[in-house]
């Protein structure tokens, strides 16, 4: 008896939530999808998406900056340019177009920091060399010396790979205003010579829409980490 009356209130409460449910079953869901969107939301301002700064010469050391634009604090992008790359090929900013691309300043000859930089940039093209998003730019701050054969004996030493990255000469004054007007890179030589300078390790991340993501020592292994942390970065904002 207490067998056959415990199991007609089991169905008859099983019976009971059924209907109830049934009842309130859109009112659930509802809730359940509101819910999920307050809890979206509350983990999105916890842990919002990284984005990278978008760097001003207003922002950057002044020894590094052309004096008419330290003062800029919005609106900064790359300029055109049109040099001429180992292959004797001419490159423009349209061969950087929709790309990211990270960019430095050298000279062959260099003694000091030069090898290292090279050595870290070749790194950085071997990292994404099936990444047709990714590609790289040197200046050269001595075109009078690095000549077209000059920077492809240069390039063939280093083991530049030609579809990924450009080593660039031309006119001397057009790499200083890039440097100091655009890339934010080089320092005066100090001696009142016109366009003179004296590059730094740095390198530049540049962003599709041709702006300063970041620098890095080109010359550390530890920042070249933190490149490729934020390139992964700019690709999230940038999707191919």
């Amino acid at each position: 008896f207490f067998k056959c009356l415990i199991s007609f209130k089991f169905v008859t409460l099983n019976h009971k939530m059924g209907f109830k449910f049934k009842k309130y079953r859109g009112f659930i869901t509802i809730f359940l999808v509101v819910s999920s969107g307050i809890l979206i939301l509350f983990y999105n301002a916890l842990d919002p998406q990284r984005r990278l700064p978008i760097y001003q010469p207003s922002m950057v050391n002044y020894e590094l900056v052309d004096s008419t634009l330290q003062h800029v604090k919005k609106f900064h992008k790359i300029a055109p340019f049109t040099l001429t790359n180992q292959n004797g090929k001419i490159v423009t900013e349209e061969d950087y177009n929709n790309k990211i691309y990270v960019a430095d300043f050298f000279f062959t000859t260099c003694p000091t920091i030069c090898p290292k930089m090279t050595e870290n940039m070749g790194q950085l093209q071997n990292e994404y060399l099936e990444d047709s998003q990714i590609k790289f730019i040197s200046f050269s701050v001595t075109p009078q010396i690095d000549s077209v054969q000059q920077l492809k004996k240069y390039a063939i030493e280093k083991g530049v790979n030609d579809s990924k990255w450009n080593l660039v000469t031309g006119d001397k004054k057009e790499i200083y205003s890039l440097a100091r007007k655009s890339y934010l890179a080089v320092k005066d030589d100090g001696d009142g010579g016109q366009f003179d300078m004296i590059h730094t390790e740095n390198f530049i991340l540049v962003d599709p829409e041709k702006r300063i993501r970041g620098f890095y020592d080109g010359t550390d292994i530890e920042a070249m980490n933190t490149l490729i942390t934020d390139i992964s970065i700019l690709k999230e904002e940038f999707p191919q």
